[in-house]
């Protein structure tokens, strides 16, 4: 009931991928870029999905937002599992 929540690592930081995402809006082609990168074009569009138009202080307000968003979870799933277990013990007397 409950899960462990897996965080994934990347190689590259957010100021990196930043960087790489501001090369490709100055016209340097998508495939050189990860070419010169070691990435995949997969990677590429995510990142831009995730991070396109943004600046580094608007990454770190959403990573402080998903660091704050893993903590509720986190508390959600202990006070449920807590209210499960008082259940479990109020049903059996």
């Amino acid at each position: 009931m409950h899960e462990k929540i897996q965080l994934k690592m990347t190689r590259y930081t957010e100021p990196q991928i930043l960087a790489i995402l501001r090369q490709a809006e100055g016209g340097v082609p998508v495939a050189e870029l990860c070419r010169e990168h070691g990435m995949s074009s997969a990677s590429f569009y995510k990142w831009r999905a995730k991070y396109g138009g943004m600046d580094a202080s608007m990454v770190s307000q959403m990573k402080a937002m998903e660091d704050e968003n893993l903590r509720l979870k986190r508390m959600y799933a202990d006070l449920s599992m807590q209210a499960d277990l008082l259940k479990e013990a109020l049903g059996k007397k």
